[in-house]
């Protein structure tokens, strides 16, 4: 009996701790591994037809994934608004292309703001242009290379810092 209860305790605390490790696991890209939580300011959510959805860091993995799943037709966009990191949709977001602050993913960003009068005080503060959702797509697609060799340059930095640290 007194083994049963071991057993039995033993086989609840393992099911909580992992309830616990599953409730910690954070949402992060798939194509680059960031987090939600960090880049809630760019985060965009594609939910497809046929009811798959996928959540994504910034509009240039955005841009690559439409690109690998090309077959799929996408139902709703929606991106995080810079300000409040709230989800929006991305036809009535209010977009700004460029300016100072360097992109997610990007040397040229590509922001969404839920309000007009956000995205101009933005431009005002930072540079940039107002665009549309597809003029955004368009300019994603146009920095891919640049935007993945740069991407590509700074993960081999920081492999190698992390090599001369150990």
């Amino acid at each position: 009996m007194t083994r049963f209860v071991f057993v039995l305790l033993i086989a609840v605390s393992l099911i909580t701790c992992s309830a616990a490790f599953a409730a910690e696991k954070k949402a992060s890209c798939p194509l680059c591994g960031m987090e939600q939580e960090k880049f809630g300011h760019t985060w965009m959510v594609i939910e497809y037809e046929d009811g798959t959805t996928e959540g994504l860091c910034s509009m240039h993995c955005a841009a690559v994934e439409f690109a690998q799943k090309i077959d799929k037709t996408p139902k709703a966009i929606k991106v995080g608004d810079y300000n409040t990191k709230q989800l929006i949709d991305v036809e009535k977001a209010f977009w700004v292309i460029g300016g100072s602050k360097m992109g997610v993913m990007t040397k040229r960003a590509k922001w969404a703001f839920e309000k007009k009068d956000d995205a101009e005080k933005f431009m005002k503060e930072n540079g940039g242009t107002p665009a549309t959702f597809d003029e955004v797509m368009k300019a994603a697609y146009e920095d891919m290379y640049t935007d993945t060799k740069m991407i590509r340059e700074k993960r081999k930095m920081m492999k190698q810092k992390m090599m001369e640290h150990k």
